[in-house]
């Protein structure tokens, strides 16, 4: 008997989904920054063993849009919804559980079984967790509750367990050798967009987009030649910084990370270009993959 299915995970930004994805895996496969709206793809995790496959599906936080970016991240939120066989909605001990009910309402309406995580219960103490699993039954009362720790691994095995015995009987998705549904490209985008992330403040981050222009590899080293595109000439300014300080900063971390990603080393060279509508065009959005084709 072979197990097979679609385990997509949704819920409001920075709740940990990515950090849970990255744990249930045991591959860094979601880029995970204390930063909301980290997250803007879909993005397969690939889990294998002799008698199953899960197909792990990471998504943007769910949030309404101010533009088309953020429509394009909904829309990947909300089709998670409609192709999985076991949903796990995530959620934390510091969120308002009536965040956003037009979601839950939908949430709420699924015949396939909807496990509901209430991670970083580390942060927590037992009466207020009694309180927050007695409001969450309330909402979804026929979520099956789990609380866990995906920083800690906490309740991730137990999580695991609970999934295989839910996954209905069916032929694998994909290869078994194959780790997740995207191109080596778009690894490289996300890990230096996560630097990205951790170094720039405010709005600079949500204004930046990474296009991987080449990918050469050969045996031992991987050459990439790759673009960070911003809005604005200021952004662009604040990209390279003081004598271009800034920039190489992100560069060798971005090159340190993908070595390490791709197990080779990395020749990485980085350019910083303005493109005033690449969040709200749909001509670009598409370029950089925002499309649900």
């Amino acid at each position: 008997m072979h197990k097979a299915g679609f385990v997509n995970i949704v819920g409001n930004p920075n709740v940990g989904k990515s950090t849970l994805m990255n744990q249930l895996v045991g591959e860094r496969i979601s880029i995970a920054t204390f930063k909301a709206q980290t997250t803007r793809h879909r993005i397969m995790g690939i889990v294998n063993r002799d008698d199953m496959q899960i197909v792990f599906s990471d998504t943007p936080g769910v949030l309404k849009p101010n533009y088309k970016l953020q429509e394009s991240m909904l829309a990947f939120s909300q089709s998670a919804l409609t192709d999985a066989d076991i949903l796990l909605y995530v959620t934390d001990v510091v969120e308002n559980p009536e965040k956003n009910m037009d979601f839950l309402e939908r949430v709420s309406k699924l015949s396939v079984p909807v496990l509901l995580l209430i991670n970083k219960i580390d942060e927590s103490d037992q009466k207020s967790l009694g309180d927050i699993v007695e409001r969450w039954h309330g909402l979804l009362p026929n979520a099956e509750i789990l609380p866990i720790s995906a920083k800690n691994k906490f309740g991730v095995d137990m999580l695991l367990k609970r999934i295989y015995e839910l996954l209905p009987e069916c032929p694998p998705y994909f290869d078994k050798d194959q780790l997740t549904d995207k191109p080596a490209r778009f690894f490289v985008s996300e890990i230096i967009r996560e630097k990205i992330l951790l170094y720039y403040d405010k709005e600079i981050p949500y204004s930046v987009e990474v296009r991987v222009e080449s990918f050469k590899e050969s045996e031992k080293l991987i050459k990439i030649s790759a673009v960070i595109y911003v809005e604005r000439d200021s952004q662009k300014g604040i990209i390279i910084g003081h004598q271009g300080y800034a920039l190489k900063k992100v560069s060798t971390e971005s090159r340190k990370a993908l070595e390490k990603f791709f197990g080779k080393s990395i020749y990485l060279d980085v350019f910083v270009k303005v493109d005033k509508d690449w969040r709200s065009s749909d001509k670009e959005l598409s370029s950089f993959g925002y499309n649900l084709d």
